[in-house]
């Protein structure tokens, strides 16, 4: 792991720290109020980011072709699909299999493909998680209810200005009669990140 980050912890991008500005200044002439900003944050963490990712993992699942190409050129592949943009630039997607489990990180500060998955969770800024996953990446996942065998091998890829990194989750048994975008719908942010695996699908039940 490693690679230079390209800024430092804590530090705003010039985008964030307009955003922040932005808001700010509706705020004070009042046409923002409330938790607005909070609740459009919330759609985007966990509807409009996510979906993009999930939609690319389904197809992935559903078409080898696209599947290799996934992995061989990310970047790329997304952009077949129209995924792409800022923060989205150089990606690599990793793939989960039965004897591999992939986790990502940004050990310097938060960089987070944000055209795929949306806005970074908290806990993956936190310097808690940015430094213990590394050390002990075991434990972090079964914080998060993630228990692998011990022989399950498990990488932990460091994001970076330069790079940033989707991790493809296998498959859930279970899934074989469902359409692509009946997959989608089980695709999770945290399974994409690789703090969380999918659980079975079974018909009529939602996890």
């Amino acid at each position: 792991m490693g690679g230079n980050h390209g800024h430092h912890p804590g530090e705003l991008s010039d985008g964030e720290a307009r955003s922040r500005a932005l808001e700010s200044l509706l705020r004070e002439k009042g046409l923002l109020q409330g938790d607005i900003v909070d609740k459009i944050v919330d759609v985007y963490t966990s509807d409009i980011g996510p979906l993009n990712g999930a939609r690319a993992v389904a197809k992935a699942w559903v078409d080898d072709s696209f599947r290799a190409r996934l992995l061989d050129n990310a970047t790329a592949a997304l952009r077949e699909i129209g995924i792409g943009g800022m923060q989205g630039e150089y990606m690599v997607a990793v793939e989960n299999t039965d004897a591999v489990h992939n986790v990502v990180v940004c050990t310097l500060c938060s960089c987070y493909p944000w055209p795929v998955l949306g806005l970074p969770p908290t806990w993956y800024k936190d310097a808690p998680y940015r430094s213990r996953v590394v050390r002990e990446p075991r434990a972090v996942l079964a914080e998060f209810d993630t228990h692998l065998s011990d022989d399950v091998e498990i990488r932990v890829w460091d994001s970076s200005s330069e790079m940033r990194y989707l991790v493809l989750p296998q498959r859930p048994q279970g899934t074989e009669d469902l359409a692509e975008d009946q997959l989608v719908e089980l695709v999770t942010r945290d399974s994409m990140i690789g703090v969380t695996v999918l659980p079975d699908y079974h018909a009529g039940v939602t996890a």
